[in-house]
């Protein structure tokens, strides 16, 4: 199985290949399209802010060929934005690949929303094995309200997206990688998908 993390120079690139590591999977880190296109499993991490990271995106055409995809794919924090409509940061057009808007937490709210946070209502595959109110690494702040796209939510105080599935991408608003035993095993799953 080839397994690709996708390198726009925005991403939390070495934590993602280190946690894949210790799952013993060998991860190609690369921006090169052939590469991406022909991964079993596509692993889209991402730190930052949302519109210097679609410029990223841009200059290596990933904005129009990431959406083209059809194996399995995985968002992970602003990659998981990345993959949404628009957002508030920058007033920035994204991926538009989930069609759900990203939203700023409200102003009278400590941001970054940053620690440990319970993960509930989860709905898919990429959760076998995780308990309700399991608890996740977050560091964002910025949001994807509650949709029919949801398959886990958090809360901060309002409920929000913490995953998202649209058809073959999956998106973690909180580092899998970081998150210890439950974010390995949320990893795992996305490889056996």
């Amino acid at each position: 199985m080839k397994t690709v993390i996708v390198d726009y120079k925005a991403g939390n690139v070495q934590s993602v290949l280190f946690a894949l590591e210790r799952l013993g999977v060998q991860a190609t880190v690369t921006a090169n399209a052939e590469e991406i296109q022909s991964a079993d499993k596509v692993i889209f991490p991402g730190v930052g802010e949302a519109s210097s990271a679609m410029r990223a995106l841009k200059a290596h055409n990933l904005d129009q060929l990431l959406p083209t995809l059809t194996q399995p794919f995985l968002g992970v924090c602003l990659g998981m934005q990345l993959l949404c409509l628009h957002s508030e940061e920058g007033d920035t057009d994204m991926l538009g690949i989930i069609p759900v808007p990203v939203k700023r937490f409200d102003v009278a709210m400590k941001v970054p929303h940053m620690g440990w946070n319970t993960v509930t209502s989860l709905k898919s595959d990429l959760f076998t094995g995780i308990q309700e109110e399991e608890y996740a690494y977050f560091v964002h702040s910025f949001y994807a309200p509650v949709t029919q796209f949801t398959i886990a939510q958090s809360a901060y105080p309002e409920p929000f997206s913490a995953a998202l599935q649209y058809k073959n991408f999956y998106a973690v608003q909180f580092h899998a990688e970081k998150s210890g035993a439950p974010g390995a095993q949320i990893l795992q799953n996305f490889l056996n998908l």
